[in-house]
C-alpha cells in the first residue's frame, strides 16, 4: 500500500499504538458504563412504547396491565443482573456466556450461545440505529425520506469511531449517555413533583385520542397470550446486559469487581427509568397504536397516513416539560443520539467475542488480531458489514427489525445460567470450607432462579414472536453455527495434517537427492543470475529447461547457449499446442514419479517493476507456473528477482513510508523496544 492510501487511514483512526500501551486503553467504571451499558440504558426510549403498542390491540382498557408488565420486567432485570454478577466473578477472562456454556455444558452448547450472541449483536446495531433515525426523522424530514442511506452512514461513522480504540470511543459516547440518563431522571422527578406536589394536570399530545381496538373484550387464553406478547416486547430492555460479562478484560483492575459494580449500576438505572416512563405514560394518558393511520382516532376520525406517531418518551417529555421548551429539545436530541450510540455495546461485545472464538479456532484467526489502535479492527468491520446488510434488507424499519430481537440474548441467558448451576455443583463437590460453601449455595440459588426465569421468557418469546420475525434470528443462529463448525473442522484437519509424529517418519527423513531446474526463455541477465544462484545451492543435478513454442526462437536459443559456453545442460521440451505451463508441470511430475524421494527445486526468473500496470505486461507465465507448482508434492519453487529501472521509483516510495504501518498488518505479541530507548533505559 502506498503512502497515499495510508494517510487517510491515519487521519480517520489516528496513529498506531504500541502493544505495550494496551493497559492505557483499559476503562474505568465511569467510561465502561456508557461503553457497555448504553444498549440497555437507551432501550427505555422504545421498550415502554413496544409494551403499549401490543396492549393497544385490545384498546385503551388494556393499558391498565402495563404497570404489572413493568413489574415483571423489573423482576427479570434484577434476576439477570444478579446472575451475571456471579458470572463475572467466576469467569473474568471475558468469555462471558460462551465460556460458561462451553466449560460446563460442552462445546455444542458454547457454540450455540456464541451463535445467539453474534446474531444479537448484529441486531443491536441495526435496531438501535434504525430507531435513532426514526426519532431524528420526526424533526428532520430529509432523514426519514432517506432513512436507509442515513442509517448506513451512521453505521460507517460509528465504525470509524470504534476503530480509533475502545477508550477514545468511550469518551465520545459518555457525554450523550449521561445527558440522556440525567434528562430522563429529571423528567421523572419533575413529573412526580408536578403531579404529586403541585397538583398539575399533565396531558400527552395524544391524551384526547381514542384507539380502535382490533380485538375487544379479550379474556381467558387470548388475554394471557396478549399480556405475554407485551411482556416479551418489554424484555427488549434487557438486551445488552451480557455485554459486560463479555467485556471484563476491558475494565481496569480489579476487573471482576469493577464489572460487577457496573452491572449493578446499569440494572438500577435501567429499571428506574423504565418504570418511571411507564408511570408517566399512564398519568399523561399516552396513546399508541400498531397501525396509527387507521386505529388512532381523533374526534372519532382516523388520523390518516400523514400522522407521525412520536415515541412514548417524546410524548411524556412534551407533557412534563412543555412542547418546544429547552429541556424537551435537549432530551429529544439526547434520546436520538444515545440510540445511535447504543450500538456501541455491540461494537465492543462482538469483536471481543469474535477474538475468543478465533482463538478457539471457530472463526478466522484474523479476528484474534488487534489493529493499529489496539482494538479488534477486523471484528468491528465484520459487525458493521453484517449490520449494514441487515439494515438495507429491512429498509431501516425498527418495527420490523425489533421482531427479530431478543431471541438470541435469551438463548444465551438461559444456557449461561444452566452452566453456572453446574459450575457451582462441581465446586461444591470438593469445597469443605463452610463460609465458601454458603456463598456457593447462595450463588447457585441465584443462578437456578435466573435460569428458570430466562428459560420461561425464552419460551414466551418464541411462542409470541416466531411468526412475527423471530424465525429469521433463529435461521441466523443456525447459519453462524454451521459456519463456525466448518471453520473448526478445517483448522483441526490442517493441524492434524501438519503435526509432527512422535516417531521419525518419512517426512523427517532427508530427501535422497535434490534435482534443480532453471526455467529459461532467452539468454539474458535474469537467466544468468538464476543459473548462478542455482549453482550456489549445490544440488545433486542441475539443468536448464525451456519450452519450444517457436522453432526459430528455439534454434536461436540453442546456438547462443552453445556460443556462450554455458556449462549447464539445456533441455528443451516441445509444445505443439504452444502451452507453457502444462509441459513444465508434466516434466516435474515425471521426475517425481521416477524418484519419489527426490526433491525438485524449480527456479523462476522474475522482473521487479515499479508501476502497477507493468505487472500486467510481465511475470504472467511465472505466476501461472507458481500457482500450479504449489499443488505438486515434493516441489520447491524459488523466485529469482531482476530489478528493472522502474523498480527504483518503487524502492524510493518504500523508503519514504518505512516508518508507516501498512493497512491490515498483522501484529502479534509485544512491540520490540527501539535501540535508542533501550540505551536511555540502561543509562
Amino acid at each position: 500500500m502506498s503512502k497515499l492510501t495510508d494517510l487517510p487511514k491515519r487521519i480517520l483512526i489516528g496513529q498506531a499504538l504500541r502493544s505495550d500501551k494496551l493497559g492505557e486503553t483499559l476503562l474505568p467504571k465511569r467510561i465502561a458504563l456508557p461503553v457497555f451499558a448504553s444498549d440497555p440504558l437507551s432501550s427505555v426510549a422504545y421498550a415502554p412504547g413496544e409494551v403499549l403498542l401490543v396492549l393497544s390491540v385490545a384498546g385503551v382498557s388494556a393499558y391498565k396491565y402495563s404497570p404489572w408488565i413493568a413489574v415483571a420486567v423489573v423482576v427479570l432485570m434484577f434476576t439477570v443482573v444478579a446472575s451475571y454478577r456471579q458470572n463475572v466473578h467466576a469467569y473474568p477472562s471475558g468469555g462471558g456466556d460462551y465460556e460458561v456454556a462451553t466449560t460446563n455444558l460442552g462445546p455444542r452448547a458454547g457454540l450455540t450461545v456464541a451463535s445467539a450472541l453474534l446474531v444479537d449483536y448484529v441486531l443491536t446495531v441495526a435496531v438501535s440505529i434504525a430507531s435513532g433515525i426514526e426519532n431524528l426523522g420526526s424533526a428532520v424530514p430529509f432523514i426519514i425520506e432517506h432513512k436507509t442511506a442515513c442509517a448506513i452512514a451512521v453505521i460507517v461513522l460509528l465504525t470509524l469511531m470504534n476503530l480509533r480504540g475502545v477508550k477514545e470511543s468511550g469518551k465520545l459516547f459518555a457525554i450523550p449517555t449521561y445527558v440522556f440518563v440525567g434528562g430522563v431522571f429529571l423528567m421523572i422527578l419533575w413529573g412526580a413533583y408536578r403531579g404529586l406536589v403541585a397538583g398539575d394536570t399533565m396531558k400527552a399530545p395524544t391524551a384526547d385520542y381514542t384507539i380502535h381496538a382490533e380485538h375487544q373484550g379479550l379474556a381467558g387464553f387470548a388475554l394471557v397470550f396478549l399480556l405475554l406478547r407485551a411482556f416479551s416486547s418489554g424484555c427488549a430492555a434487557l438486551t445488552g446486559v451480557e455485554a459486560i460479562s463479555n467485556g471484563v478484560p476491558a475494565f481496569r483492575k480489579p476487573k471482576s469487581k469493577n464489572a460487577a459494580t457496573t452491572l449493578a449500576l446499569m440494572g438500577g438505572l435501567a429499571v428506574t427509568m423504565f418504570c418511571g416512563i411507564i408511570a408517566l405514560a399512564m398519568v399523561t394518558k399516552v396513546r399508541m397504536a400498531e397501525n396509527p393511520a387507521t386505529d388512532l382516532l381523533k374526534n372519532g376520525t382516523p388520523v390518516g397516513d400523514g400522522y407521525t406517531q412520536n415515541p412514548v418518551i417524546s410524548q411524556v417529555a412534551e407533557a412534563v416539560f412543555g412542547n418546544g421548551s429547552f429541556l424537551f429539545i435537549l432530551l429529544a436530541a439526547a434520546t436520538a443520539l444515545v440510540l445511535f450510540l447504543a450500538a456501541n455495546t455491540a461494537y465492543n461485545g462482538f469483536p471481543l467475542l469474535g477474538s475468543i472464538l478465533a482463538q478457539d479456532r471457530y472463526l478466522p484467526r484474523q479476528l484474534h488480531t488487534r489493529g493499529d489502535r489496539l482494538a479488534f479492527s477486523n471484528g468491528i468491520v465484520l459487525l458493521a458489514g453484517a449490520a449494514a446488510v441487515l439494515t438495507y434488507i429491512y429498509g431501516a424499519d425498527s418495527t420490523k427489525l425489533i421482531q427479530l430481537y431478543i431471541v438470541g440474548v435469551f438463548v444465551s441467558f438461559t444456557l449461561s445460567q444452566i452452566g453456572m448451576v453446574r459450575h457451582w455443583n462441581r465446586h461444591l463437590a470438593t469445597e469443605t470450607d463452610p463460609a465458601k460453601r454458603r456463598h456457593m449455595v447462595r450463588s447457585r440459588a441465584i443462578n437456578t432462579f435466573g435460569g428458570f426465569l430466562t428459560g420461561l421468557v425464552l419460551v414466551v418469546v418464541l411462542l409470541t414472536k416466531f411468526t412475527h420475525g423471530a424465525w429469521v434470528a433463529l435461521l441466523g443462529m443456525v447459519i453462524f453455527y454451521a459456519i463456525m463448525t466448518a471453520i473448526r473442522r478445517h483448522y483441526d484437519r490442517v493441524a492434524e495434517e501438519i503435526a509432527l509424529a512422535d516417531e521419525a517418519g518419512e517426512h523427517a527423513v532427508r530427501p535422497s537427492r535434490v534435482h534443480s531446474i532453471v526455467l529459461v526463455s532467452k539468454v539474458h541477465k535474469p537467466t544468468l543470475r538464476a543459473l548462478g544462484y542455482a549453482k550456489l545451492m549445490r544440488s545433486d543435478t542441475l539443468e536448464a529447461l525451456s519450452i519450444s513454442v517457436d522453432t526459430a526462437e528455439t534454434k536461436a536459443l540453442r546456438e547462443e547457449w552453445h556460443n556462450r559456453g554455458i556449462d549447464v545442460p539445456l533441455k528443451i521440451l516441445d509444445s505443439p499446442y504452444r502451452e507453457i505451463t502444462r509441459p513444465v508441470i508434466d516434466y516435474v511430475k515425471s521426475l517425481r514419479k521416477e524418484s519419489p524421494r527426490d526433491v525438485v527445486s524449480v527456479y523462476i526468473p522474475e522482473y521487479v517493476v515499479g508501476h502497477w500496470y507493468e505487472h500486467l505486461l510481465h511475470n504472467q507465465s511465472a505466476l501461472r507456473l507458481k500457482s500450479r507448482l504449489l499443488f505438486t508434492p515434493g516441489v520447491m519453487v524459488t523466485s529469482i528477482p531482476w530489478q528493472l529501472d522502474s523498480s527504483e521509483a518503487a524502492r524510493r516510495r518504500a523508503r519514504k513510508r518505512a516508518e508507516w504501518n501498512a493497512p491490515g498488518s498483522v501484529r502479534r505479541g509485544p512491540v520490540a523496544q527501539p535501540r535508542k530507548e533501550k540505551a536511555a533505559t540502561k543509562k
